[in-house]
């Protein structure tokens, strides 16, 4: 994966516990383009790599810029961009990629909760300098907590702010929000796993198709490991079977065996560390394959998701 250093060009706090970091090379150079909904790995301290959307307009070249909630929760990265991270830093990242495009559509649907304005953001700014027609649903707890307040109103009728600690008619009625969409429109929702399950089923049980419904997560739920077992797995260059522990990761145990597979977001989120499965059933965890994916069963996320069956042949 293409690497490169950039500087912390600003960083500026855009509401309660959510700072924004803009990007650039220290000879002021173009950055390589990006489309809506791009996203890039930095490289923090620690050896942690953390994915972020990048929620600048796409048509800038000079910067990039990424919004970080501090989470209580937190695995390390939200942390260390929080606390280590500042003005004039230079710092590793990769080249944009993206897996939650904009596709076309007469009308595009965009729901955010919370810290998942920061891809929507973005494409809200492609649809409106392109003449797209779009609206933009933005759900956070209070005014104190929604980052980008003065952009998002920019966008005019088109958008709408819900505050959960609001009165009731400002908070946002799904249902009637998905009825009175044109035929063909398409929906986006990014944030809470929570809040992007509600939106997807409700908008499943009022018709939409699958495929008009497009989603990004920021991070997965806690798994139930308490009925985990050990299984096997069988690399195919070499035919060597190395033994995965019910408390580890098939990337782990491959780790301590001097065999890598790249890794990023450890949560089956990012799709870093995709790998061809051969032969053998798998148990899907990650939150980046569709169900059609997943009963395929030619691929999977070593990074958190195991085996049904007592082998996995990869094509390692």
């Amino acid at each position: 994966m293409t690497t490169m250093q950039v500087k912390v060009l600003r960083r500026q706090m855009q509401a309660e516990g959510i700072d924004s970091f803009e990007l650039g090379r220290e000879d002021g150079a173009p950055l390589p383009a990006f489309s809506a909904g791009s996203h890039i790995d930095i490289h923090l301290p620690g050896n942690l790599i953390r994915q972020y959307s990048l929620c600048n307009d796409q048509g800038e070249t000079h910067r990039y810029r990424i919004a970080v909630l501090r989470d209580p929760a937190s695995r390390g990265g939200s942390v260390a961009m929080h606390e280590h991270i500042k003005e004039g830093d230079l710092v590793t990242i990769s080249e944009p990629r993206n897996h939650f495009a904009l596709e076309h559509a007469p009308h595009t649907l965009l729901l955010a909760g919370g810290i998942g304005i920061t891809p929507l953001l973005c494409m809200a700014q492609r649809l409106g300098t392109s003449g797209g027609s779009f609206e933009l649903h933005y759900c956070t707890r209070s005014p104190a907590r929604t980052a980008f307040r003065d952009e998002v109103a920019a966008f005019g009728e088109r958008a709408h702010l819900h505050y959960d600690d609001g009165d009731a008619a400002q908070k946002l009625d799904l249902p009637a929000v998905l009825a009175a969409q044109p035929a063909g429109a398409r929906l986006y929702v990014c944030g809470p796993t929570g809040f992007i399950d509600f939106v997807v089923k409700t908008a499943k049980e009022r018709g939409w198709p699958a495929d008009r419904i497009h989603l990004e997560y920021f991070g997965a739920a806690p798994q139930d490991t308490t009925g985990d077992q050990a299984f096997e797995v069988r690399l195919a260059s070499t035919g060597k079977a190395y033994t995965i522990p019910a408390d580890k990761s098939v990337t782990e145990a491959l780790h301590e065996q001097g065999v890598e597979i790249l890794v990023s977001c450890e949560q089956g989120v990012c799709g870093t560390c995709i790998t061809r499965v051969l032969e053998g059933e798998c148990d899907h965890r990650d939150l980046y394959f569709t169900d059609e994916e997943k009963a395929a069963n030619d691929q999977f996320t070593p990074c958190c998701s195991r085996a049904k069956s007592k082998v996995l042949v990869l094509d390692l």
